[in-house]
């Protein structure tokens, strides 16, 4: 898909961060684009200063967790728009506890980041693909993982999990879609370390996925908050995936500094043989390092 004047974009997570960046970008390629987000106060600015710099743009509170949410969305924007032609299914939270180990996380953990960062996902490709598919028209779908779904360790298993969980859903899409000669792309995106505030993801949490650790941070998690900085802008990130959408590039990988990981992960698998893992801050700081 090269041309995107006059088409319709919707995007998950637009208030901040990537997704209000991707939101920004389709707009100045001349698309229409349907922001949405959990985020009230936040989602309304985004589109007011969107509607200020010139730009056609609906604003959708969504809970993306929600199944009817998602397809309430979908149905607000045919109604303003008359159609769908990008759906970037970004929306991500991290919880505070990140640094916990794997069996330390409450069930709430696992409801809330699964349920954002996998379901919501899920909710969108299964609300939106069938009626970009019913168009006939060009089309892409941009799916927001991380290079936490391509990398493993003890650091962040909740995120890691529904990132790895994202990437093989889409890896399914995309197959899918080329099986039927559809004329929609797909994409995975897996941004390394991006100047946002996901680390502040609690502020979203709901009333009834709280606990008494929830928003509690650790020394380390004080420390990780900072490293962020050093890493690209939601811009440059942007910027990539347009280029992915134009060129039907299916990895969006947004720096080189994991490589020799994946890699390397991927050579003990195809040996068998038992893998050791990198320490997430290690990771986290060549990431704001190397570009």
């Amino acid at each position: 898909m090269r041309d995107f004047t006059g088409r319709v974009a919707v995007v998950t997570g637009a208030a901040s961060g990537i997704g209000r960046a991707l939101a920004e970008r389709f707009a100045r390629e001349g698309m229409k684009v349907a922001l949405s987000d959990i985020e009230e106060g936040a989602l309304q600015q985004a589109a007011a200063e969107m509607r200020t710099a010139g730009h056609h743009v609906l604003a959708v509170r969504t809970d993306v967790t929600d199944a009817a949410s998602v397809e309430a969305l979908a149905r607000d924007t045919l109604a303003a728009f008359g159609a769908v032609h990008i759906v970037c299914n970004n929306a991500g939270v991290v919880a505070s506890e990140r640094f916990r180990r794997v069996w330390e996380y409450a069930l709430e953990d696992w409801q809330w980041g699964l349920g954002v960062n996998l379901w919501g996902v899920i909710h969108g490709v299964r609300t939106f693909v069938p009626t970009l598919l019913a168009q006939g028209d060009e089309g892409h779908v941009v799916n927001t993982a991380s290079i936490a779904g391509l990398i493993s360790g003890s650091g962040s298993p909740v995120y890691g999990a529904a990132k790895h969980a994202v990437v093989r859903l889409t890896e399914a899409l995309y197959a899918s879609l080329r099986e039927m000669g559809a004329r929609i792309g797909a994409s995975v995106l897996c941004p390394g370390l991006v100047q946002t505030n996901i680390y502040r993801s609690e502020r979203n949490r709901p009333a009834h996925l709280r606990h008494e650790g929830a928003g509690k941070e650790s020394p380390v998690d004080a420390a990780a908050e900072k490293i962020p900085a050093g890493g690209l802008t939601p811009e440059e990130v942007a910027d990539q995936v347009i280029q992915a959408i134009r060129s039907d590039r299916f990895y969006v990988i947004t720096t080189s500094a994991f490589d020799d990981v994946i890699r390397s992960r991927s050579d003990d698998i195809l040996a068998r043989r038992n893998p050791v893992f990198p320490g997430l801050l290690d990771l986290a700081q060549r990431d704001s390092r190397i570009r």
